[in-house]
């Protein structure tokens, strides 16, 4: 019983990751055609990869999408660790529900009603759309995301770790970067790298707060998109396919690493003892 389960689970997993990845196969191979369409493969070619480098809006918008990304990433992710630490410390379990409940407003909204309440909240305020309101709206939504996956890990560390630090006359800030981040480390990093993630996928919200010749990949694509796709959409996809595996294995580069210190450390603490 349990190996029928367990094939027909495998079979099941194979299915999704084929109806994930075929579509993205299909799209980057046709990135070398020769052609000009996706109907048939007309030979192996590299000419919309030179077109795609010698268009520079498109490499400018890359680059400010990135930018956006990196940038957003790391506000967000010192934010969203400060959110979680308040969260942590709140002595009341009524005012931790609260601020909770707070967090998650910008995770079950759509897209549509935050890039909305963006854009009004921007005009009302006179702040000219373009880069900065693209950022702060990425700060934003990230924010919420980064706060989740920091907090388990600070709802894990037992509060005889902080108190024995403090009781040996370590400072609140000694113990904070002594103690309390090594600790968190891997929920920030999951944190910084998602919230890259969100930024660069983000379509709605963008859309609504781009202006000034100021704009994403997401919603470049899109607008190009209304008039005919182009090869050299295909060539961008596979690029940025390349830098997302590039992300990922980063990440579990970072994770492994982090992992054999963690390891190693506990093994000259049994030694020592």
């Amino acid at each position: 019983m349990n190996d029928k389960a367990s094939r027909t689970g495998k079979i099941y997993i194979t299915i999704v990751f084929l109806l994930l990845y075929i579509p993205i196969v299909y799209l980057i191979l046709y990135s070398f055609s020769k052609g000009t369409t996706m109907t048939n493969f007309q030979g192996f070619s590299l000419k919309h990869y030179g077109e795609l480098f010698n268009d520079k809006r498109m490499l400018a918008i890359f680059l400010n999408t990135i930018l956006i990304a990196l940038l957003s990433s790391v506000c967000s992710t010192i934010i969203g660790t400060m959110g979680a630490l308040a969260v942590h410390n709140a002595k009341r379990r009524h005012e931790r529900e609260t601020l909770l409940s707070l967090n998650s407003i910008l995770l079950v909204s759509p897209d549509v009603i935050i890039g909305a309440s963006f854009l009004i909240f921007f005009t009302a305020l006179k702040l000219p759309l373009g880069f900065w309101s693209v950022l702060l709206s990425h700060i934003a939504f990230e924010i919420p995301i980064v706060l989740l996956l920091v907090l388990p890990r600070l709802d894990e560390m037992s509060p005889s770790m902080t108190n024995a630090a403090m009781d040996l006359g370590a400072s609140p800030a000694q113990t904070l970067s002594k103690i309390i981040l090594p600790y968190i480390q891997p929920g920030i990093i999951a944190g910084f790298f998602m919230a890259i993630t969100y930024s660069l996928d983000d379509f709605a919200v963008t859309f609504f707060v781009t202006g000034n010749g100021f704009t994403t990949l997401s919603v470049e694509i899109y607008s190009r998109a209304r008039q005919g796709i182009s090869l050299e959409i295909n060539a961008l996809a596979g690029i940025m396919f390349i830098f997302s595996l590039i992300l990922v294995g980063v990440y579990y580069w970072i994770e492994t690493r982090n992992t054999a210190t963690t390891g190693k450390k506990s093994i000259v603490e049994v030694g020592d003892r």
